[in-house]
């Protein structure tokens, strides 16, 4: 027996039994859709990796999610889940630096029974939840809080044969040498696109990923910050400018157009950043 249990912003997720695969449908481009500045920032394969949506607050993919029969108490993960968490075949320096892994937990809230979804990524999409000041912590615990899917975003859980409220809750399952955090400025208010100009403030050192990182992860927790992508303007227009640090002086420089120039520390801190880029300890 199969089903469609309908996602967040009308995303559509069919969900079948042992033998077949789940699928999702995405709706039509809204009209009022616009591409956020900057989001194709990385090249794989030849081809654009663009910047995802936030998949724990926004839209839900659960894409190749397989259920087969077993008892709602016992952790499920299904053949195809198992494939995707095997070593990719890829190996561009792309993959190598910047791709990471996370895991989805999708709980019925009816028979309690749990199933795993992976999906691999090479930036994560921070929501930023204050329009004046907050921390880079403050966006990764909004990413990470768990979300319960109620009423039109029901999951279709084959155990109770029907559709269900559910709980997600993502971790990440493969910490990449080199972590983006895209912080997503751009957000819809009354059928039009504003830029929020809220200070993120972001450690230069010690940024602990711990609480989000799945114990099975044996990936080192704490990060540096290494490079800073700013941009100036609107959705409209803008500039983008970057701070680098260099890997032997750990000095600080500023790179707009042609023009190099070193910076002192206290600079990097900018309400323009946009992109963070931050390395592992043992990188």
């Amino acid at each position: 027996m199969g089903g469609v249990g309908r996602w967040k912003d009308g995303m559509e997720m069919e969900v079948f039994p042992q033998g077949t695969a789940g699928r999702y449908k995405q709706p039509a481009p809204r009209a009022h859709r616009a591409a956020e500045p900057g989001e194709h920032v990385l090249h794989e394969r030849g081809a654009a990796v663009p910047l995802q949506p936030d998949p724990a607050r926004a839209a839900f993919p659960l894409r190749n999610v397989e259920h087969s029969p077993a008892r709602p108490s016992q952790e499920r993960q299904s053949p195809a889940a198992e494939a995707s968490t095997r070593s990719s075949s890829g190996t561009s320096i792309i993959t190598e630096l910047f791709e990471g892994q996370l895991s989805y937990g999708i709980r019925c809230l009816r028979c309690k029974a749990l199933s795993h979804r992976p999906e691999s990524f090479t930036i994560l999409s921070l929501p930023i939840p204050s329009t004046r000041v907050c921390s880079l912590q403050d966006c990764l615990e909004c990413f990470f809080q768990p979300d319960t899917l109620t009423q039109n975003n029901q999951i279709h859980c084959y155990w109770c044969g029907g559709n269900q409220d559910a709980t997600v809750k993502a971790s990440i399952t493969k910490a990449p040498q080199i972590i983006i955090f895209h912080l997503k400025r751009f957000a819809w208010q009354d059928k039009h696109r504003r830029k929020l100009s809220t200070t993120v403030c972001y450690p230069f050192s010690d940024l602990d990923l711990s609480p989000y990182i799945s114990a099975s992860c044996c990936n080192n927790t704490e990060y540096s910050l290494c490079a800073v992508v700013n941009h100036a303007g609107d959705l409209d227009y803008g500039h983008y400018t970057a701070f680098c640090k260099h890997a032997v002086t750990k000095h600080w420089y500023s790179f707009d157009d042609a023009q190099v120039t070193e910076i002192p520390d206290s600079e990097v801190q900018a309400d323009t950043a946009y992109l963070l880029f931050y390395t592992s300890k043992g990188y």
